[in-house]
């Protein structure tokens, strides 16, 4: 079978590892480069974690992303992956750090609660006194996004597909199972699969009742000298309590310490627009976090990183066929962890043509 795959994120990439592993003739069209920086899985690294509070499916289905990524680590040689546990604050009761604890304990999964004293004495950039209870488990860490990326293009390229990069899709002809380049190439597959982010509006505009777009941005941070150890072993932060909606990923592998939060995310209509860091916007969200993090103006901004992104209305991935295209959006600002499932998943429907199985997988049901 010949399939065509836009978007080299890692939905794209990680399908077009297991349809070419499986002997289909693949292209993989990607508007810039492989890792694209503007893409959503473009940057450092991302979060894998257990927890997931109410949304039990996505739980349960860690066990299947771990599984995907251990055989993605075989084939290409390497393990992209710092298993390094997560951390979560509670501040106020109810909040999502409170959900995520009783979804661990729900699910059976192993926690390690304290108070804030304790926090604080375990993780002294915390202040204590802001923190109601934390907990950690080891089953989380974070995916090294960039390395993941260029291990799969060399592996692709290794394996006979085709790759081609700055290839920008103007149109696809879901019908006809046709793609149209920008420089008004047209190429012809037996399926098209779409992965392409924040950009598939452009392709699809009427699964905008669907998804929505949005952009967002992440500060890179140099701590003071005299935190710099306990960030260095500290454990990937998923929450940190109350409103903040706020992650934070220590230094691993080729990236630093990473702040990022939902509160700063914004809709959005062009994905290529609006990805030059406004000024001081690094310290906005930076300042996100304070509480329950101590002494942020001695934290120096690096770098800021805009993303663009699609949601779902209930925060779910999408699925879609339409004619001989398959149509996935693996995002809703957590599907990382998942993409090397994801790409077995979206394989199998195309080998299978059911489409209506990954949609609900995806889903979690």
């Amino acid at each position: 079978m010949r399939v065509i795959i836009v978007g080299a994120g890692i939905a794209g990439l990680a399908c077009a590892w297991q349809l070419a592993k499986r002997g289909h003739a693949v292209t993989l069209l990607e508007q810039g480069s492989v890792p694209n920086p503007l893409a959503a899985s473009g940057d450092h690294h991302r979060i894998i974690r257990r927890a997931y509070g109410p949304q039990a499916g996505y739980a349960r289905a860690i066990d299947e992303a771990y599984a995907a990524w251990d055989e993605l680590w075989g084939d290409l040689g390497a393990r992209h992956y710092d298993a390094r546990g997560f951390l979560c604050l509670s501040r106020e009761p109810g909040d999502e750090a409170e959900a995520y604890l009783d979804g661990m304990r729900v699910g059976g999964w192993p926690v390690d609660r304290f108070d804030g004293a304790e926090a604080a004495r375990r993780y002294p950039f915390l202040e204590g006194s802001t923190v109601r209870f934390g907990f950690t488990s080891p089953d989380g860490g974070a995916l090294h996004c960039q390395r993941i990326a260029t291990g799969i293009a060399a592996w692709l390229r290794s394996a006979g597909a085709e790759l081609r990069e700055n290839a920008k899709v103007e149109a696809v002809d879901a019908d006809a199972g046709t793609v149209t380049l920008a420089t008004g190439e047209g190429l012809m597959a037996d399926r098209v699969v779409v992965t392409a982010g924040a950009w598939v509006l452009r392709l699809f505009p009427q699964l905008a009742t669907a998804l929505t777009t949005y952009r967002t941005a992440v500060v890179y941070l140099e701590p003071p000298a005299d935190l710099r150890a306990a960030w260095a072993a500290a454990p990937v932060i998923l929450d940190v309590g109350g409103d903040t909606d706020g992650y934070i990923i220590p230094p691993s592998g080729d990236g630093g310490l990473k702040f990022g939060s939902g509160l700063h995310k914004e809709r959005w209509a062009d994905a290529d627009s609006g990805r030059i860091p406004r000024p001081g916007e690094g310290e906005a969200v930076r300042d996100l976090f304070a509480p329950p993090f101590a002494r942020l103006a001695d934290y120096r901004v690096l770098d800021t990183v805009t993303c663009a992104y699609t949601f779902t209305a209930d925060q779910r991935f999408f699925g879609e066929a339409i004619g001989k295209a398959l149509v996935v959006s693996a995002c809703s600002g957590h599907g990382y962890k998942f993409g090397a499932a994801v790409g077995r998943r979206i394989a199998d429907a195309v080998e299978t043509g059911d489409g209506e199985t990954l949609k609900s997988w995806l889903r979690a049901e």
